[in-house]
């Protein structure tokens, strides 16, 4: 597009009205001082391109964590009709289903304070990390099918975890309809020896205490408490899922050319959702996401396994349980009002999480009552926010909201940045123990490079569309 003008529709809302092809306005959920960033970065005009796509519904939206990405912004969510509207790569991203999960214990921070620095080592010698890490585990193709249909399934019946995991998951740890035959043999090999790693990026696992309470009625249902310990684990598909995005761009980018799609932007790759080639992305996407969930749950053995070591504690008097784990990049096709008739539509969430109401039918019975929890991770440097999801959130969002702080420098200029500091040293100072493959790892993950994640969760919590139920503080992590 040549212009694209953003207006402000009310506090924490701008709108992209229709313009030239635009077939939905866009809205951007942001603060007076986060729409420079945005504009300059031209996600905006992101968010104009994917309102021009086929059987577009309601709106192209934007959370405040919104950054450039491929095709779609990161921090964008759209959804399209199944039978007019499209699926795209481009909406879900390389990383499919990267996404993160929250543990609590029954320890608090005097408990470990002194034993922190011992514990960070641990999961770093445990959890294999950065770029192309490969874990102990040696799958056979056979094996790797029945991981990319049971998911984190798989993992608890091989004794990584508790039944009573699932619950807690979105999907139940498992989407169904999961075809490996969609899923190309470059990617089943790239696979095959990267589950139970948490990769490199901004990817991690996390030690933190809960610094503040917001809503103690929630809290308490979600099992957290003032001063309580938790661990957050972030990470997704690895390699297979980067292979299954890479593989399907070709095929859609061909599908495009041949039925004449026009589309403003060839990284927005499109195939109709109920095409032969869309329903084939989709059942290979979901072997990614069931891939990343199982991915996540031996990450969360292997943690549970190093705090009893390093403790030597039993695993009832540690009490390490899962709070949940959400996804990130994934579409999903859900039942949503649309114009106050209810209409089943393809919702792509990319950088975005789902943030269901009380009541919902998607929401586990434990949190029913109150509704999902939402986990927002920030940059290592700073903190992280459980929030709960709204109404406010089905009626303007496909019930969605943020997914982190969101980049504001790249990682060439985050490294650029960081020339004659150490990063992890300043952390230290601040009290937070980090290890790494490589220095250039936290140089690229440094907090400047990102936005005040608290300040994105004050947009979506004041917009209603999520709202903040405790903040958590970093003691120490380990990334790639």
């Amino acid at each position: 597009m040549h212009s694209v003008k953003l207006e402000k529709l009310d506090k924490y809302r701008w709108i992209i009205k229709p313009a030239e092809a635009m077939r939905v306005p866009g809205i951007i959920y942001a603060s007076e001082d986060m729409i420079e960033d945005i504009t300059r970065d031209n996600a905006h005009i992101q968010v104009a391109n994917v309102a021009q796509m086929p059987g577009i519904i309601k709106a192209s939206l934007a959370m405040p964590d919104i950054h450039w990405g491929y095709g779609f912004p990161i921090g964008g969510c759209a959804a399209f009709d199944i039978k007019e509207g499209v699926i795209s790569p481009g909406g879900v991203g390389y990383d499919i289903n990267c996404g993160v999960r929250l543990l609590r214990t029954d320890l608090t921070r005097e408990d470990i304070e002194r034993r922190i620095r011992e514990l960070i080592g641990a999961l770093f010698n445990n959890i294999p990390t950065g770029v192309g890490s490969r874990g102990d585990l040696r799958l056979t193709i056979e094996e790797e099918k029945m991981v990319l249909k049971k998911g984190a399934r798989w993992a608890v019946e091989k004794g990584f975890g508790y039944p009573e995991d699932l619950e807690r998951i979105e999907e139940n740890g498992a989407m169904d309809g999961a075809d490996p035959n969609a899923v190309s043999q470059r990617a089943l090999e790239r696979g095959r020896e990267q589950l139970g790693t948490a990769g490199s990026g901004n990817h991690f696992v996390e030690i933190g205490y809960v610094e503040e309470i917001y809503d103690e009625k929630v809290a308490e249902v979600f099992g957290l408490r003032l001063n309580q310990i938790t661990v957050l684990i972030h990470t997704g598909s690895r390699g297979f899922g980067y292979q299954v995005c890479d593989d399907y761009l070709k095929i859609l980018s061909q599908y495009v050319k041949k039925t004449g799609i026009t589309l403003p932007d060839k990284q927005l790759a499109c195939s109709y959702f109920d095409s032969p080639e869309g329903q084939n992305y989709y059942r290979a996407m979901i072997c990614a996401v069931n891939y990343a969930f199982a991915n996540r749950q031996m990450i969360t053995h292997w943690t549970r396994e190093t705090f009893e070591k390093v403790l030597r504690m039993s695993p009832s008097d540690l009490n390490m349980k899962l709070v949940y784990d959400v996804a990130h990049n994934v579409a999903k096709v859900e039942t949503h009002t649309v114009d106050g008739k209810p209409r089943k539509v393809i919702v792509h969430r990319k950088g975005a999480t789902r943030a269901f109401p009380a009541g919902h039918p998607d929401v586990p019975k434990i949190y029913r009552d109150v509704g999902q929890p939402v986990l927002i991770p920030g940059d290592m440097g700073r903190c992280s926010y459980v929030l709960v999801g709204t109404e406010k959130a089905m009626e303007e969002t496909f019930g969605t909201t943020c997914h982190g702080a969101g980049r504001v420098l790249s990682r060439t200029q985050a490294i650029k940045s960081a020339k004659g500091r150490s990063i992890k040293q300043e952390l230290e100072d601040k009290g937070i123990i980090v290890l790494s493959q490589d220095r250039e790892t936290l140089a690229e993950e440094m907090s400047d490079a990102y936005k005040d994640v608290s300040k994105v969760v004050d947009v979506v919590h004041l917009a209603g569309i999520s709202r903040k139920v405790a903040k958590i503080r970093p003691l120490g992590c380990i990334k790639g």
